[in-house]
């Protein structure tokens, strides 16, 4: 155990937080995202939701500010009548975590996949709220 670190975040985790660069990305992927098939490097959360990771991972990780928008979000497919709430969850905790105001993207399903799929790891949560995956780019420790 280390001080002031989340036990939610593993020394696996921990090690691919800090091996990324300036403009990787990390894809925190829900309980039906296809992880395993689309990993580079695949680190496994499962019994974790994403809004806990996000509070684990975001006083460690800045978001790139040079980007219009370094979180995407897997858009809800047209005529799909799934609510997300969670949506508004993870905007509240980056904004508690990032002074400057950060845009999402709503990226189509396939094109969220396909981005995934280049990220530098995917860790696969046990969060059961769809559309709940998420990207985060890297950027600069100032």
């Amino acid at each position: 155990m280390l001080k002031g670190i989340s036990h939610l975040l593993s020394p696996e985790l921990l090690k691919i937080l800090m091996e990324m660069g300036h403009a990787d990305e990390i894809v925190l992927g829900d309980a039906n995202f296809p992880a395993a098939s689309h990993a580079r490097r695949l680190v496994r959360a499962d019994g974790h939701g994403i809004p806990a990771l996000l509070n684990a991972i975001l006083p460690l990780f800045p978001l790139d500010t040079y980007v219009e928008s370094p979180v995407a979000l897997m858009a809800v497919t047209p005529g799909d009548t799934v609510e997300t709430p969670i949506w508004e969850d993870y905007r509240e905790i980056v904004q508690q975590f990032h002074a400057v105001p950060v845009e999402f993207d709503e990226m189509e399903r396939f094109s969220f996949y396909e981005r995934a799929k280049n990220a530098y790891a995917i860790v696969s949560t046990g969060e059961q709220a769809l559309y709940a995956n998420v990207i985060l780019k890297k950027g600069v420790v100032v």
